[in-house]
């Protein structure tokens, strides 16, 4: 088996990130450094990571999280935030989230020990569409809207064509959804800043066929084996 599906079927991370941290050196195969993801290794090798012995898991287990404002979409934080992982204490395997929401955010986010899930759902050569509903001042005119449809630049980076349909507009705010399949830092964000309209509250709402429903904030619930099946055709 690669070394990194190896560390994702550990449920450290996702392969993306495990590709990062044995690009960092921070992985060890029978006590040496090991720099190549590419690398095979097999049953009785002893694969350290950042310190800690990892073996396989063998259940998978995939939920949906209700992320509230102010956790921080990572496993551990080095300024004491409050993490996502503190909202998924009673679930028994040891789960790590699928992408990212920044603080602010709130909404659908999915927790798994699915290295190859989370690969799936997170590369861009997959376009997975995720839904935002978000709160915005300012007043979006027609132009505006066509410029968020067309791909906007958010500074140096000209986003794909994306569906965005105005909920309501008030005297001086908006609500308005958007699906994307991309998922730049902060990019809903930045795209309507960049028709001068600020964010208020952003929501994810939907990730693929995965909806968030009426799941209460800071809960959790098991994600269906056919919600599982329908993501993984998208």
């Amino acid at each position: 088996m690669r070394l990194n599906k190896y560390i994702a079927g550990a449920s450290v991370a996702s392969r993306r990130k495990a590709d990062e941290l044995i690009f960092a050196g921070k992985v060890k195969v029978d006590g040496k450094v090991c720099r190549e993801p590419g690398t095979d290794v097999a049953e009785g090798q002893r694969i350290i990571v950042e310190g800690r012995e990892i073996t396989p898991t063998v259940k998978k287990v995939y939920y949906v999280l209700n992320k509230p404002k102010g956790y921080i979409t990572t496993t551990s934080d080095e300024k004491d935030r409050p993490t996502v992982m503190e909202l998924v204490r009673e679930v028994a395997e040891r789960v790590f989230p699928v992408g990212r929401l920044d603080g602010p955010t709130t909404g659908l986010l999915i927790m798994t020990n699915d290295g190859d899930f989370a690969y799936k759902l997170t590369h861009p050569k997959h376009d997975i569409l995720k839904t935002y509903r978000a709160y915005v001042s300012g007043v979006l005119s027609p132009q505006k809207l066509n410029r968020l449809r067309k791909g906007i630049d958010i500074g140096g980076y000209m986003t794909a064509p994306a569906h965005v349909e105005l909920v309501k507009q008030a005297a001086n705010s908006a609500i308005v959804e958007i699906r994307l399949s991309e998922g730049k830092n902060r990019q809903v964000r930045k795209m309507f800043a960049a028709v001068g309209c600020r964010v208020m509250e952003l929501e994810r709402t939907a990730i693929g066929g995965i909806y968030l429903g009426r799941l209460k904030q800071g809960h959790i619930r098991k994600i269906t084996k056919t919600e599982i099946e329908m993501l993984l055709r998208e």
